[in-house]
């Protein structure tokens, strides 16, 4: 199938939101009780959900199926406990992958009465269902600081990358200092995300922090940092479950 090229922005402010006393989650696609039936997912990626949880409080154990669960920190430091056994803090910097499988349990809590913690939490579809559960961290902090985009999570083998259960996806990341200039990934979807400062996308325009842009079939434009610098999350898919 022949994909139309798209550029498809979506801004912070157009977000699901969800708002409790200790949760300020923003959603780029349907989610819990949104729901949208045109914005349910972009390529293989169902969630993206921009999290803030305040100290000593955060998700009680809850169960997931089927789904690749990559874990991004901004600021902070979360808790992951979960029904294999594995129990760790996820900082900046460390990368986490949990594959759900036919099935897991786990929680995540912000453990600390010092600070909120902020992080990215995104969902891929797997290649191959009920897969045995697993998880894995890794930390690629110093990848991260020589610049340019670094594989987080990849399901094509990329050294220095947590590895998730799906051949076409690869979640990119970079810190961005101020002006440096990247590429948005050649495939047939990318979803490029602003988790911090500020972006310029060649022929689009500029992106804030919390602004998202789904491409279909665009080729490989330039982000450009703005003078503050930025930090993007960009997931790169070779297949989709149909057009947005």
């Amino acid at each position: 199938m022949t994909l139309a090229p798209t550029v498809d922005i979506r801004r912070a402010a157009a977000r699901f939101k969800t708002n409790t006393s200790w949760l300020d989650s923003n959603h780029c696609f349907s989610f819990g009780y949104h729901y949208d039936p045109s914005n349910t997912h972009h390529g293989l990626l169902l969630v993206s959900n921009d999290d803030i949880v305040q100290p000593n409080t955060g998700f009680s154990t809850h169960p997931h199926r089927d789904m690749e669960i990559v874990t991004w920190v901004l600021d902070g430091e979360l808790e992951h406990t979960d029904t294999l056994g594995n129990t760790g803090v996820i900082y900046p910097g460390l990368a986490q992958r949990m594959s759900a499988g036919r099935g897991i349990w786990h929680s995540e809590i912000n453990n600390t009465n010092r600070a909120p913690v902020h992080f990215i939490q995104m969902w891929v579809l797997p290649d191959t269902e009920q897969i045995d559960p697993s998880y894995e961290q890794l930390e690629i902090g110093a990848e991260l600081d020589r610049g340019g985009l670094v594989p987080i999570a990849s399901g094509r083998g990329h050294n220095a990358a947590i590895a998730i259960r799906q051949e076409g996806a690869v979640l990119w990341g970079g810190r961005l200092k101020p002006s440096d200039v990247v590429r948005v990934p050649d495939n047939a979807y990318a979803h490029v995300y602003v988790a911090k400062g500020e972006v310029e996308l060649e022929n689009a325009g500029r992106l804030a922090a919390g602004d998202a842009v789904r491409l279909t079939a665009a080729g490989s434009p330039t982000l450009t940092a703005g003078s503050a610098g930025a930090v993007v999350l960009i997931w790169e898919m070779a297949n989709g479950l149909s057009a947005n």
